[in-house]
């Protein structure tokens, strides 16, 4: 079975950070920020995080979703009984 081909256009929109989380730039704050109040210029200046099951598609298409999966919780053993 073929590769799965990366989508370029995510990646040129999007990072990827260290832990997996997917920033992306808010829309709308490019021009006219006169017609904007204050709390939402300052509000789309702020990187976007998006939400677990959208990152987790995302992270599908550009193919880096195992390098990403979250690492399972170490069984404690138990003292060996004498």
């Amino acid at each position: 079975m073929p590769k799965m081909k990366t989508h370029k256009g995510i990646l040129k929109r999007v990072r990827i950070t260290a832990r997996g989380k997917v920033r992306f730039k808010r829309p709308n704050s490019n021009h006219l920020m006169s017609g904007k109040s204050g709390n939402r210029c300052r509000w789309v200046r702020r990187p976007g995080i998006l939400g677990k099951q959208l990152a987790r598609r995302l992270l599908l298409a550009t193919g880096t979703a195992r390098k990403y999966r979250p690492a399972k919780p170490a069984l404690a053993e138990e003292p060996a009984k004498s």
